[in-house]
């Protein structure tokens, strides 16, 4: 059987009902008999167990038939959209070829497979009598409605937010409502800054939880998003979900089973609207395209070479009518910027991370062989300046770091690793490079500046100029003109003890190289590898020009590495996390900054690290997550907390805020996932976080009397 993207979608989302003009008020519960069980058995053997397996559960290419998920994802609707289905698109080998009895055969096996008991009366098979049926909530075998049943109808049902739902523009991403969230940080310059201001510094100690909705268990970092009152959320290992976002009800649910071997890691940090559709990145190497009504997929590339699938673990940017992403990865030669046409998956353009040899850069790698070179990886979407055309990301270092410690004799090759720890500005048409800034060569302590471009507009020199901020996880952060690459100014936290001085002019380090692992001898390094600052974006206010950062106080020492012993990068150090000197035992550290003036504003520290992104907003409120389960909003003037919560995991995303119907909410998704919450655990061994890892969206409100009518 030759294998195509609609398999792994086989059934992973609700065939749209609107296609049926019946419309029963009255819906009537499924029957069927053991005949038309026994013949769906018969077909489902011939020809769909190659992809779904023959437990309906179990196979290699395609979701469960059989089960929770499947019933939930159909739970609701009418049995005709999956007859309909099943005749026009299955099997994806050969669509069309079943018959309707065929079709009506197979969904009476479904039903028996779902906890649906034979009856004496047989599923019908015309089209009218398929429109009245609706299939069953998941239930066990004592838990079914009894055949031919005639369900009454809510008696006071919601309207389904997905009926009203309209594209995603460019316009829409460019100045996106105040009460949207379309971007991985609202807006695609990165900023992470929200206009509304219902919720504020009078009323946040009345924030209640509005609702909750349990994600798959695992790892969770994703930022989840916001369209014209639906929440599109994401579930580890690659479950998409639509929910009201006022109701935290469920509207359909994208599950995906993979098809080759998934590639670590399992978390996302981003998905992207566009159009009418969502799109995801997976972890056996694959972008995503789903329909925002149904979950229905569009389309499914997987990203070259498909034998050894790339990690993507950042998410995609939406840029020029493109999906652009980049990957991850120990790829011989390095990772890549790519860019897919959004209606199509069609691949426009990609850019190598670290240019071959005879390429601009490529003399700055000792002089390796181009499969000797490896690194590069995007861990963060990118951002976009719609005026320039210009999009920004920050390939990370390589972790391949003997060959480049030392300089070799031939004066013809550098060591600085390019284009790692870099930021580069790529044209969105063509993927050609436009300019690049190198903020720290030749890394040799996993220090990445692999993080968030901020885009913004500052004063310097007199008059207003559009920028691009980053910082690495030495907590220091460049300011570069965006146009050119220019370099302008830093600003340094002091959590750091390698960089000894920077150049006013170009912005070039000076860094103590007698710190570098490789040698016999202990290091002392501030900070610890997983930084200062690490992936957990920051938050601009234009307003008031000040820049929320989340950042963690730690050092490090790294010791000559023992034979056989584990040592993160190829000079067989090895790395233990250790408080700063002097430290009180406070970890987490969240500072404003004045860009205006380049100077520290006010500095909140708490026991716990800080491991989530920074969301502030026109309430004159900073919210920030810890790895203690807390959740916690701050005055943006002083730095004072004025509210926190205790969740069930740890929040390691980004909150975010948004609107309905007038409405103010903050939503979380917490689930402990990635490094930045384990490496930091062993500096305070009493916080004790659960083992199940179980995921979840947390919404906060203000009671129902409180500033509605206030809302922006």
């Amino acid at each position: 059987m030759v294998v195509t993207a609609a398999a792994v979608t086989l059934f992973g989302a609700p065939w749209s009902p609107r296609a049926l003009a019946i419309d029963s008020p009255y819906p009537l519960s499924p029957t069927f008999v053991q005949s038309q069980a026994d013949a769906g058995a018969r077909v489902y053997a011939q020809r769909c167990a190659g992809c779904h397996g023959p437990s309906l559960n179990d196979g290699p290419f395609a979701p469960p038939l059989a089960g929770e998920s499947f019933m939930q994802k159909w739970s609701g609707q009418r049995a005709g959209a999956l007859v309909d289905l099943i005749m026009t698109r299955m099997p994806p080998d050969a669509p069309g070829s079943l018959t309707r009895r065929d079709a009506v055969d197979l969904l009476a096996l479904l039903l028996q497979n779902n906890h649906v008991r034979p009856g004496t009366e047989s599923l019908p098979s015309s089209e009218v009598a398929l429109a009245a049926i609706m299939l069953p909530a998941p239930t066990n075998d004592f838990g079914e409605v009894a055949a031919g049943v005639s369900l009454p109808p809510p008696p006071d049902p919601r309207p389904n937010p997905l009926d009203a739902m309209t594209p995603v523009t460019e316009q829409l991403l460019r100045d996106p409502p105040p009460g949207e969230w379309l971007s991985w940080r609202r807006t695609r310059d990165a900023g992470g800054f929200s206009p509304l201001s219902q919720i504020n510094r009078e009323n946040v100690a009345q924030l209640r939880l509005a609702w909750s909705w349990a994600l798959p268990n695992g790892e969770n970092e994703v930022t989840p998003l916001v369209h014209d009152g639906v929440m599109f959320v994401y579930g580890y290992d690659d479950v998409i979900q639509a929910l009201d976002a006022a109701s935290g009800d469920l509207l359909w649910q994208y599950t995906r089973r993979h098809t080759r071997a998934s590639v670590y890691p399992k978390w996302r940090r981003a998905i992207a609207l566009y159009g009418d559709r969502v799109y995801t990145l997976t972890v056996d190497g694959h972008v995503v395209a789903l329909d925002f009504r149904t979950g229905r997929t569009v389309w499914d590339v997987a990203l070259e070479p498909a034998t050894t699938p790339f990690g993507l673990s950042g998410g995609p940017l939406i840029a020029d009518g493109k999906v652009i992403v980049g990957t991850s990865g120990l790829h011989p030669g390095g990772n890549f910027i790519i860019a897919l046409d959004a209606r199509t998956g069609r691949e426009a353009w990609r850019f190598a991370t670290i240019p071959a040899p005879g390429e601009p850069g490529g003399d700055s790698w000792n002089g390796l062989a181009q499969e000797k070179r490896s690194g590069g990886a995007v861990w963060t979407p990118g951002s976009y300046d719609p005026e320039l055309n210009l999009v920004f990301f920050g390939p990370g270092n390589t972790y391949d770091t003997k060959p480049l410690r030392d300089r070799v004799a031939d004066r013809r090759y550098t060591n600085d690793a390019l284009f790692t720890n870099t930021t580069l500005a790529l044209h969105a048409d063509t993927g050609r490079l436009a300019w690049y800034f190198p903020h720290f060569p030749n890394d040799q302590w996993d220090l990445d500046w692999a993080f968030e471009r901020q885009i913004l507009t500052l004063p310097f020199d007199g008059h207003d100029r559009k920028v691009v901020v980053t910082a690495g996880k030495v907590s220091i952060h460049d300011v570069l003109d965006a146009h050119t690459g220019r370099y302008l100014f830093s600003m340094d936290p002091g959590l750091q003890n390698l960089v000894t001085a920077i150049d006013p002019r170009t912005g070039a380090k000076t860094i103590d190289r007698d710190k570098a692992p490789g040698d016999d001898r202990s290091k002392f390094v501030c900070p610890h590898f997983e930084g200062g600052k690490n992936w957990t974006p920051s938050s601009y206010d234009p307003r008031t020009r000040r820049l929320y950062v989340a950042m963690v106080e730690t050092c490090m020492d790294i010791r000559p590495g023992a034979p056989g012993g584990r040592g993160l990068l190829s000079t067989g150090a090895e790395f233990g996390v250790r408080p700063r000197p002097g430290s009180d035992g406070r970890y987490g550290r969240l500072e404003a900054f004045d860009l205006g003036t380049r100077r520290s504003v006010w500095i909140a520290r708490e026991r716990p690290p800080l491991v989530s992104g920074v969301l502030a907003t026109a309430g004159g409120l900073v919210f920030a997550g810890y790895l203690d389960r807390t959740l916690a909003a701050y005055d943006d003037a002083t730095g004072r907390k004025l509210w926190s919560a205790r969740l069930n995991e740890v929040p390691n995303s980004n909150a975010i805020t948004y609107t309905v119907d007038g409405r103010q909410y903050v939503a979380v998704v917490v689930g402990m996932g990635g490094n930045h919450s384990r490496l930091f655990a062993g500096l305070t061994p009493e916080i004790r976080n659960p083992a199940n890892r179980s995921s979840s969206v947390w919404v906060f409100a203000l009671p129902d009397t409180l500033g509605v009518a206030d809302a922006n």
